[in-house]
């Protein structure tokens, strides 16, 4: 079981980095929006065979992008009470915080892990 210390550096840790991804995809959700309506606008003023091929192409890309954040899923998961966030992603997984934990624990751990 880990001491109360350790279990606020996990909270506090976790707090930055649930704000540090909240930042990233405000900021996602404000060049998103006004990429998908220059995206929609060429895809009006000039259609081609593909209808829309510039606007879904971006929402394709912007979906790509929410699940390499991952924003909340690491919330879902059970086991994540004693090691936090890091608990529930896996070193070194194609997420945001699969790579910040690999960079945390050093890539011989991360590793080990996978």
């Amino acid at each position: 079981m880990a001491s109360a210390r350790e279990s606020r550096k996990v909270v506090l840790r976790d707090l930055v980095i649930f704000q540090t991804k909240l930042v990233i995809d405000g900021v996602k959700g404000l060049a998103l929006a006004q990429l998908a309506i220059v995206a929609a606008a060429v895809d009006i003023l000039f259609p081609g065979r593909e209808p829309g091929r510039y606007f879904y192409r971006v929402l394709r890309w912007s979906e790509r992008f929410d699940l390499w954040l991952n924003l909340y899923g690491p919330a879902a998961a059970a086991d994540a009470a004693a090691d936090g966030l890091f608990g529930a992603s896996r070193a070194g997984a194609d997420t945001l915080l699969g790579k910040l934990e690999a960079w945390v624990r050093g890539e011989e751990r991360a590793r080990e892990a996978a």
